[in-house]
């Protein structure tokens, strides 16, 4: 078994759905239709998707889309696509759409790493995000953490040249993984000045979780990685 097909098989989510309201089963019903992307399709074309040319970023794991839709409506010279696999939060944010009128953010429903290899082409992105991913802070779960080195080789190749792969967590040790696995990828550099990590930049919204968790005290680390080759 070749490293890719393990990766593959290993998912970095569970699914733990809880039922759609009314509101959401519209959204899928109705909006889906017209913001949604079926991985089923084939690779994405995305000038016609967007009727566009336009720098283009994608978000992994968006949780209920508010941040992303956030971005979006500040960021109207960029196009966006979110990846989330739970229906409610893909309900919530085509709600945002639809409230918010924005034309520059379609979503996906699927596995994250499917939709990179098979739908995304490459050196077509100017930017993947990946916010406060599930850490799986217990050490035999480890293997499940989104952040690997065959993902990140993934990412490279979706990533144009100058491209830049931003992630943020809670989590100081996952940060710690997450710093020691870019900085030996090839291909990536670190945009931090001290090879580190990062203020918050501007454009990523800072949420209610990140703000209750620093009362409590927790950290909050951002790393930028260029691809560089």
């Amino acid at each position: 078994m070749n490293k890719t097909s393990h990766f593959r098989r290993i998912r970095s989510f569970v699914r733990r759905e809880g039922r759609l309201t009314p509101g959401q089963q519209r959204a899928m019903d109705v909006l889906f239709p017209r913001f949604g992307l079926e991985p089923e399709d084939g690779p994405f074309e995305l000038d016609a998707i967007f009727g566009r040319s336009a720098p283009r970023i994608l978000e992994i794991g968006f949780g209920n889309g508010e941040s992303l839709a956030e971005i979006a409506r500040h960021h109207p010279e960029n196009d966006y696509i979110g990846i989330e696999v739970h229906r409610p939060g893909v309900g919530h944010l085509l709600r945002k759409i639809e409230e918010l009128g924005l034309s520059n953010l379609r979503v996906v429903c699927a596995d994250a790493v499917e939709v990179l290899e098979h739908n995304i082409p490459d050196g077509s992105l100017d930017g993947l995000y990946l916010f406060f991913p599930d850490p799986w802070h217990k050490k035999r779960h480890h293997k499940r953490r989104q952040v690997q080195p065959e993902w990140a080789q993934l990412v490279r190749r979706k990533l144009r040249i100058g491209g830049k792969l931003h992630m943020a967590t809670d989590w100081q040790e996952y940060a710690e993984h997450m710093l020691a696995v870019l900085s030996v990828a090839e291909g990536f550099s670190n945009t931090s000045p001290d090879g580190g990590y990062l203020p918050r930049p501007d454009y990523r919204p800072e949420t209610k979780f990140e703000r209750r968790g620093q009362r409590l005290g927790h950290g909050v680390w951002d790393l930028i990685f260029a691809r560089s080759s």
